[in-house]
């Protein structure tokens, strides 16, 4: 059975930093992990994704520059920095897997998603 398991959320002021991780069980998904996230009356959004080799990283113009996307394959779990954080961040992070189309950015092109965990920012 296929998990993804988000973990390092909370509750932080403005211009603060948070490592949120996602491990995954069940399979290997190397680079086909991303990041969403998801903030009250709005829709799910793309935040980071690698490209398919795995060499190149993807972020939306949102938080270029202030949050990193990285994984670890030996422990099949991707983690997303969020530094600078600002009160706009606050939503549910979600990670996502296995990248079904050529559309990393559509939350609809992946199989397999996490529970979510949520990052509230303060101003």
């Amino acid at each position: 059975q296929v998990q993804l398991v988000e973990s390092g959320g909370g509750l932080l002021q403005a211009g603060g930093s948070l490592r949120l991780s996602c491990a995954a069980s069940g399979r290997t998904f190397g680079s086909t992990m991303a990041w969403f996230r998801q903030a009250p009356g709005k829709e799910r959004e793309f935040v980071a994704a690698f490209s398919p080799d795995g060499r190149n990283t993807y972020y939306a113009d949102s938080v270029k520059g202030r949050f990193t996307i990285s994984r670890d394959n030996a422990k099949n779990t991707a983690y997303l920095q969020l530094n600078n954080l600002k009160p706009e961040d606050t939503a549910v992070y979600y990670c996502a897997a296995q990248l079904r189309s050529n559309n990393r950015e559509l939350a609809t092109s992946y199989t397999y998603w996490g529970q979510g965990t949520q990052v509230t920012v303060s101003s």
